[in-house]
């Protein structure tokens, strides 16, 4: 198939985006990825004026890029090489969304006829990093494009030792990676560049462990064979590194070298060995055993002494307590928070019960005032027929007792229920306590209220049924009243009982505060004691020194501490400065532990402090 008319004679190799991804291009961007020439030579050489052209030249599309990056980036050497003509040094660098200039992006590519005319245009390109300082000859060396590595050696060789934001240099990349012919070229150009650490203090070599590569592996060594035993920030050599990874055949090579350290421990107290057994690479393991590598422990007995036992001990005591207090703070925050909810579920039931309260007081007070205007018997309205004994207006039961007691008490529930109205309307409580104490003072009256409104309809009813079905109205009082008196009675009976609960837990809050105020009285006055009888208090985690004698961490101290431990009374140990690691050992271990054990130790002068104060006990907490 020929190719469109205007589109260069080498086409790009690789098509690494679609066409159909890119927006915001220009015309100069499209021309430029179809590869159109004349269509490009066209557009440029059709600008009015320099401006026009600078403006085509510096337009970038959504990606950042411009129509060199474009060409660039799709390899046509032709379209670059005569782009390049009107792009200065500034617009030649001008970089996408991704960091990339145009000679990174052909860089990586691996683009060589596309470098060479970028360099050959303006060298200074090389010099450009992008956004994690990386130079075009680290993007071609992590890419393994040794032709294009080779350009930027020759054009500027102080190019290698450019490292990227982490420390890493092209030779550490390239190692990972596994390009043998770029790492030889760059160990060549520089024999420095082996032993540069990065960040993590790692060499080209602990990168390279990390790869595939033996022949990597073995051109770094034969370049420096100071690398086997260099180890990074964690003090792991290039056979930890190895060893992690579970590169077997890279652990045989480096074994193979008898300048390697096979005993060698980094700061987690760890052979190669031990990195194997922790991160279950058996067949390293293997290995290794076969090659007499040893765990730690093998090497140095002395590392499982007491010394260090007793230290182990109490770091983790340290760290359980953390975990401990971490806990207790956790579950304190979320008690705090379960409290929060429920005393939010209160004040809103609280208020529910405020509103239902006024609801039921105003429908009291509607009934009650209705009731007295619709008696039986209805009222005296007829002024020509008013019968003897009563008076316009009256009404015609007036004068019957059931009327009389039916007229007080419906009263009386009519101005509590406007009572309670107006108190519910009129007082704004903020305060949760008044609130409640309100709610009771309401409440009460409520009880009340229905009360003597069941009383105002039991009486009113003895009118209604009249004389002939008395018992009648006699059992609906009776029924009435049983019913209102066992609910009045429970809840009153539920009212006494919870205050007389609501008592107790206050004298039982009282007397436990009491007991604690004189407990914590005591405790003060001890603690007083001790500090005017010049102990000084001091927390400690022992330490032990190479000169055979044990002394607490403690700050402020002329010399090492003599002192004795006691727990509840019962002697338990007495160290002194002069004791040899193993008696204190000994004397501690047990007391160590037997718990989680805070030791708070009370520190004495001789000169200032009297004889009986000496042999005085120091105190022992438990956490």
């Amino acid at each position: 198939m020929e190719a469109p008319a205007g589109l260069q004679s080498t086409p790009r190799k690789k098509m690494t985006k679609q066409l159909t991804g890119k927006r915001d291009d220009s015309p100069l961007h499209s021309a430029t990825r179809a590869g159109q020439l004349v269509v490009i030579t066209t557009i440029l050489t059709g600008a009015e004026a320099e401006e026009d052209i600078a403006e085509l030249l510096l337009k970038q599309n959504q990606a950042g890029e411009t129509a060199l990056y474009v060409a660039a980036e799709y390899g046509y050497v032709e379209l670059v090489r005569e782009m390049i003509k009107y792009y200065d040094l500034g617009a030649a660098s001008i970089k996408a969304r991704n960091g990339f200039d145009a000679l990174h992006i052909a860089a990586k590519q691996g683009d060589l006829e596309v470098v060479k005319v970028l360099m050959e245009a303006h060298p200074e390109l090389s010099m450009t990093v992008d956004i994690s300082n990386t130079t075009a000859l680290h993007t071609a060396a992590t890419q393994g494009h040794i032709e294009v590595v080779n350009l930027f050696l020759v054009s500027e060789s102080s190019l290698a030792t450019i490292a990227r934001s982490n420390g890493k240099t092209a030779l550490h990349s390239a190692a990972r990676n596994g390009h043998v012919e770029v790492v030889k070229a760059l160990v060549c150009k520089d024999l420095g560049a082996a032993t540069r650490n990065d960040k993590k203090g790692q060499t080209a070599l602990h990168m390279a462990v990390k790869g595939q590569s033996l022949e990597v592996v073995e051109e770094l060594i034969k370049a420096d064979p100071s690398l086997l035993n260099m180890v990074d920030t964690k003090g792991n050599t290039a056979l930890h590194i190895a060893t992690r990874k579970g590169r077997a055949q890279i652990v045989k090579l480096l074994l193979g070298h008898n300048e390697t350290d096979t005993k060698a421990v980094n700061r987690s107290n760890e052979t190669a060995f031990d990195t194997a057994e922790k991160t279950g690479q058996a067949k390293v393991a293997a290995i290794l055993r076969e090659h007499g590598v040893q765990s730690v422990r093998a090497l140095r007995p002395q590392a499982n002494n007491p010394a260090r036992e007793l230290k182990q001990t109490v770091s983790d005591i340290k760290h359980e307590v953390h975990n401990q207090l971490k806990h207790t703070r956790q579950t304190r925050k979320s008690v705090q928070g379960i409290a929060k909810r429920v005393n939010k579920m209160h004040v809103e039931g609280l208020n529910n019960a405020i509103n239902s309260t006024t609801v039921v007081a105003v429908l009291i007070a509607t009934v009650a005032f209705a009731a007295i205007f619709t008696v039986p018997g209805q009222y005296v309205d007829d002024p020509e027929n008013i019968p003897s004994g009563l008076s316009l207006g009256e009404a015609r039961i007036a004068p019957r007792t059931p009327f009389l007691i039916f007229f007080v008490f419906d009263a009386i529930a009519l101005f509590i229920s406007l009572a309670v109205v107006v108190v519910q309307t009129s007082v704004v409580v903020i305060e949760s306590k008044a609130k409640k104490q309100m709610m009771a003072v309401i409440n009460k009256l409520m009880w009340l209220a229905c009360a003597l409104i069941s009383v105002s309809f039991l009486a009113l009813s003895f009118v209604v049924v009249g004389e002939h079905e008395k018992r009648l109205a006699i059992g609906v009082t009776i029924i009435g009243s049983t019913i209102m008196a066992t609910t009045l009675g429970t809840m009153c009976y539920w009212v006494v009982m919870h205050r007389i609960e609501a008592s107790n837990l206050r004298n039982i809050r009282k007397n436990s505060m009491n007991s604690r105020s004189r407990s914590g009285s005591q405790s003060v006055m001890s603690d007083s004691e001790l500090m005017n009888s010049e102990y000084k208090r001091i927390t400690t985690s022992f330490c032990f020194e190479p000169d055979s004698t044990i002394y607490g961490n403690c700050d402020g101290l002329s010399k090492p501490p003599s002192f004795r431990l006691d727990i509840d009374g019962k002697f338990w140990a007495n160290v002194t400065a002069s004791m040899s690691e193993e008696q204190v050992y000994h004397e501690l271990l047990y007391i160590i532990k037997g718990g989680n054990v805070t030791v708070c130790l009370v520190q004495t002068t001789d000169d200032e402090v009297p004889l009986e104060a000496k042999q005085g006990f120091s105190k022992v907490f438990f956490s």
